[in-house]
């Protein structure tokens, strides 16, 4: 009898997923800095709230159901200046709009046959730029059948944490100046850039953070209406021509 071990023994079976495993590793790793920023944030958020003589439950139905940080502000202040409500619902439309390709950027890299549809509407509710980030960055490494359960365990987190945040923030309101609560809101995008500018894989991205940062408080100068969409028009267009736009490879030098 042959000594020479058969196919199925030669070859090393696949590692099984362990999707509840991945779902307690995406809990742990939110808490820190990524669930301290946004919880920070929506203290301010939370603040604002009630300076707008809005009730506190006004603004755990935007957290729970709107949850992204620029819409809910837009939101707030809108209804605050009395904008009519079409008016609201097109500039929070607007604002949110950056969540649709991040969606479908993410949904390629967490989509298992293992997991039904539902799951994934419940995924796309969660997405904001924190959780994204954090999945782009782990998922890949990770077994497929694990990386929705990753995603949905960090941003489980993070929504804990904003959600008790606006709580507490609509109750300090009335301890904190102002400038103290815009100064909250204002510790995420910064945030965000942080996450980006540690990790930059590409020119590409380089040249938006830099041109974009230059270019915001310019064009709010110029016409704080349309500034903001105005710099990230210019900006990213600006820093897809530099950086070779659809030729530039994601292994490109820094």
């Amino acid at each position: 009898m042959s000594d020479r071990p058969s196919l199925s023994t030669a070859i090393a079976p696949e590692v099984p997923a362990k999707p509840s495993v991945a779902y307690r590793r995406g809990l742990r790793e939110a808490f820190g800095a990524p669930s301290l920023v946004l919880f920070a944030s929506y203290l301010g958020f939370g603040a604002l709230v009630r300076d707008s003589d809005l009730h506190i439950l006004h603004g755990f139905f935007s957290t729970a159901t709107g949850w992204a940080l620029p819409g809910q502000i837009v939101l707030v202040e809108l209804y605050a200046a009395g904008a009519p409500l079409l008016a609201i619902v097109a500039a929070v439309a607007l604002t949110n709009a950056r969540l649709l390709p991040m969606t479908v950027a993410l949904l390629p890299l967490v989509r298992s046959p293992r997991w039904p549809r539902w799951l994934y509407y419940l995924a796309a509710h969660w997405i904001a730029v924190t959780g994204w980030a954090a999945a782009l960055k782990a998922c890949p490494n990770l077994p497929r059948d694990e990386r929705l359960p990753y995603f949905l365990g960090f941003s489980t987190t993070l929504w804990t944490a904003t959600f008790a945040a606006t709580g507490f923030g609509f109750w300090l309101a009335g301890s904190m100046p102002p400038l103290v609560s815009l100064g909250l809101v204002f510790l995420n995008p910064l945030y965000f850039m942080l996450i980006f500018a540690g990790d930059v894989p590409t020119r590409l991205r380089l040249y938006a953070l830099v041109l974009g940062a230059l270019a915001g408080p310019a064009f709010h100068l110029l016409d704080p209406d349309y500034g903001l969409l105005l710099a990230g028009l210019v900006a990213g267009t600006s820093a897809f021509l530099l950086g070779g736009g659809h030729r530039a490879s994601p292994g490109a030098a820094a």
